[in-house]
């Protein structure tokens, strides 16, 4: 037991979650700070009326066992399982995402498909030396898939949804963030001269999976978390307003219900964005820290949660498009959610945007063009559309151009160097991972913490 070790942690998503249920488990005093009104940070579920809304499609993965089987016992019987149904709008048709072979073969036009084809083969003769020339994701995509299809399919298509050109993207962007198509792999497994490649681009994504859900929603999940860290002594606060933190000693200024407050202790766990922790640090920052942090850009993003009056309008779980105004169209009803009134569903509608624009402010035009999108694709009509809630998330996805490696390297290096500070999760550490990766980062920094006060006690 740990009771005289105190930690404080900023940010209440699952990956600051499950690093104040680690310590709280292991006797630590722990306090959690969340801005927001809600818990959960990106997997929050937003409550409009009489239904729980998610900022995106956010669902337990079972790859972490551990993670998984701990998140399993503390929702009880609130989980529910779903079958993964992603689908990706390619070639006028509705596809399972990842692509699958058949589906490709069906979807292309035959001299587009051979073209994308001798494209590949051609990349994989290349192999080596043109992996050895990659510089941005526009190399990387070239490359790995070969010059017709990154015109096809990767080009516009990362343009559209990053707004920014694949060539102003670093090659780890792809690697990190962009799923290969299963049927590219196919094609490439039939060719014999293949070669084993370096990674330069994250796995397939299963094209079968048991995901895992409940009826109110991701706001369980993270409800959950809490719930067993407030059991064992924890504390959260929401609605802080923190104002200052100190290294040394360890200390933080925070607002809260109207009152001006004061933590001390050992250990900060920063789940924030980068940009926010050093901005907090102030002074106590070197200046060429302050410089990189500016270099790490992030992607706002907007949900738009509309409640429909149809009983369902897709038959996925969600769906990417290329050539619409949205990225992504989920509906969670279609996995487990519960929506009121009955005969009645909802709809997710994603896009990446820019703060203040006119996706941000929630405009009448951009209302009109998701309008004009649904209908195209026959999800619903504008009449059946009886409620419009808006969600906004200013540092939705963090943004890989070109050099922000070295960029999040001198400020790693700097962080670890400070012996009461870790920096981790998606904002903390400038990453994407998934809900069982962040919570695993949540743990893997307790776990350190913990070592180290175990250590320093003997």
């Amino acid at each position: 037991m740990n009771p005289s070790l105190e930690v404080l942690i900023i940010g209440s998503g699952v990956c600051g979650s499950y690093a104040g249920l680690t310590l709280a488990r292991s006797g630590a005093k722990v306090t959690i700070l969340e801005k927001e009104p809600r818990i959960g940070g990106l997997a929050a579920g937003y409550k409009f009326g009489d239904n729980y809304c998610d900022f995106g499609v956010h669902m337990l993965h079972a790859f972490n066992k551990e993670i998984f089987e701990d998140c399993a016992a503390l929702m009880g019987k609130e989980r529910i399982e779903a079958a993964l149904d992603a689908r990706i709008r390619w070639g006028g048709t509705s596809c399972k995402y990842p692509l699958k072979f058949r589906e490709m073969l069906r979807a292309m036009p035959p001299l587009t498909l051979l073209r994308c084809v001798s494209g590949l083969v051609i990349a994989e003769v290349s192999g080596a030396k043109n992996r050895k020339a990659i510089h941005n994701a526009e190399d990387a995509l070239i490359a790995f898939y070969g010059t017709p299809l990154y015109e096809y399919f990767f080009e516009e298509f990362t343009h559209k949804y990053w707004d920014i050109h694949p060539r102003d993207l670093s090659a780890e962007f792809i690697r990190r963030k962009m799923p290969r198509l299963s049927a590219v792999d196919v094609l490439r497994k039939l060719l014999p001269f293949r070669k084993k490649a370096e990674s330069n681009i994250t796995e397939s994504a299963l094209d079968t999976e048991t995901l895992h859900y409940s009826k109110t929603g991701s706001e369980s999940l993270p409800r959950s978390l809490a719930s067993e860290f407030t059991r064992l002594g924890g504390k959260i606060l929401t609605e802080v307003n923190l104002t200052k933190l100190s290294l040394s000693p360890c200390q933080a200024n925070y607002t809260h219900l109207a009152e001006d407050h004061q933590w001390k202790g050992d250990r900060v766990i920063n789940t924030a964005p980068l940009h926010s922790l050093t901005l907090l640090l102030g002074i106590n920052v070197p200046e060429r820290i302050h410089r990189a942090v500016t270099e790490l850009k992030y992607k706002p993003t907007v949900v738009y949660a509309l409640l429909v009056q149809k009983d369902q309008c897709m038959d996925a779980l969600y769906t990417y498009y290329r050539n619409r105004t949205f990225h992504r169209v989920g509906e969670p009803k279609n996995a487990g959610l519960v929506v009121n009134p009955k005969g009645n569903t909802i709809l997710i509608v994603e896009s990446t945007c820019e703060q203040g624009d006119y996706r941000w402010v929630g405009s009448e035009k951009y209302k009109q063009e998701i309008v004009r999108d649904l209908v195209d694709e026959k999800i619903c009509e504008e009449n059946d559309i009886v409620e419009w809630n808006l969600m906004r998330s200013l540092h939705g996805y963090p943004i890989y151009t070109n050099g922000f490696d070295t960029h999040l390297t001198e400020i790693q290096t700097w962080i670890d160097e400070q012996k009461n500070l870790s920096s981790t999760g998606r904002q903390g550490a400038f990453c994407y991972p998934a809900m069982h990766n962040a919570m695993q980062l949540g743990k893997d920094a307790a776990g350190e913490i913990i070592k180290n006060h175990a250590d320093s006690n003997h």
